[in-house]
């Protein structure tokens, strides 16, 4: 199409997760309590960590950049769903949509990535035991919450090169609560056949790479946990199945949604909900019901702010107040 033919769009139209009106507030409601779960569990675990010396190692550091890496792939989308459940029309400025274009992938490929430096610790960790506090030195750990940031940034700038100078000239309705790269290259008025292909194969090539050596890794750490029978390898056991199950719930999702990108919308938002509300909510919990020197660490954090009486004594303060 002639460029002097067609008028840029300057907003997209967000389709969200229902057009019943009967529903939003339900909705609204809803995943606001999630969200603020997630927020408090991850901030919780961060606070726990920072405040904790007994938890001043690799791993927990590693952890609690997971947890910020999920607030972050929480908020880049969530505040504006609900804000959009509150109204009826449901647009978005086209540079907001390239920010949130921007932001996901840099959260998405960031965790990925940081994913394969927590199963580096685990297996030098169990791997190489007397090794460990030599080879994860703090430059090493600073290295591995570096490297996820930056393999983010280079992931979606390359994505966004592929979409940002594309001519948008009519169709603007994305069938979605944000702004699916797919979804929104679609409505492009020039056949994107070939970008969409691209698009799919750059997030395919880190989701696989990422994912094969996550499970080569961890392959190899059970097969070590399994030849020993020590005490200390129960523990990493139990420290292994939260890894893997965090490693499944993240790349389950990620895997269908960019597999079978253009087909079964409906599908994409369970699984995009999924993603970015249920995943960064269950990941605390994993962590800290099974570990028990989170659990023992959020207990001393609890003593240590919320001592007996204290909550029930500021209520009470301030319900009726001294005059």
């Amino acid at each position: 199409m002639n460029e002097t033919n067609y008028t840029r769009v300057s907003e997209f139209v967000l389709l969200g997760l229902s057009s019943s009106k009967e529903l939003q507030p339900f909705l609204f409601l809803i995943f606001s309590l999630l969200y603020l779960a997630i927020l408090l569990g991850n901030f919780l675990i961060i606070l726990t960590v920072t405040s904790d010396s007994r938890l001043h190692t690799p791993m927990y550091f590693l952890l609690a950049n997971l947890s910020f890496i999920d607030i972050c792939v929480s908020s880049f989308a969530t505040p504006k769903m609900l804000a959009d459940f509150l109204v009826e029309r449901k647009t978005i400025s086209f540079e907001a949509c390239m920010a949130q274009i921007f932001c996901v992938h840099q959260f998405a490929g960031g965790e990925m990535v940081l994913l394969v430096s927590m199963a580096y610790d685990r297996y030098v960790a169990i791997c190489k035991p007397l090794h460990y506090m030599t080879i994860m030195s703090r430059r090493v750990c600073i290295i591995l919450v570096i490297i996820p940031w930056f393999v983010g940034f280079i992931h979606t700038m390359s994505q966004l090169a592929f979409t940002v100078n594309l001519p948008f000239c009519g169709p603007n309705q994305v069938d979605s609560f944000f702004c699916d790269l797919p979804l929104v290259t679609k409505l492009a008025c020039t056949d994107t056949y070939v970008i969409s292909l691209l698009i799919v194969a750059d997030s395919g090539v880190l989701t696989m790479c990422t994912f094969v050596f996550l499970v080569v890794s961890y392959t190899v750490i059970l097969i070590t946990v399994r030849n020993r029978s020590s005490a200390s390898m129960a523990k990493a056991r139990s420290t292994l199945t939260a890894h893997i199950t965090v490693v499944i719930l993240f790349f389950g999702p990620c895997i269908f949604i960019y597999v079978w990108p253009f087909n079964g919308y409906s599908l994409d938002k369970v699984l995009a909900v999924f993603y970015t509300i249920f995943t960064p909510i269950l990941n605390p919990l994993i962590y800290t019901l099974r570990n028990k020197d989170v659990k023992a660490a959020m207990s001393k954090l609890r003593s240590r702010y919320l001592k007996p009486g204290q909550v029930s004594s500021l209520i009470r303060n301030v319900l009726f107040p001294e005059t």
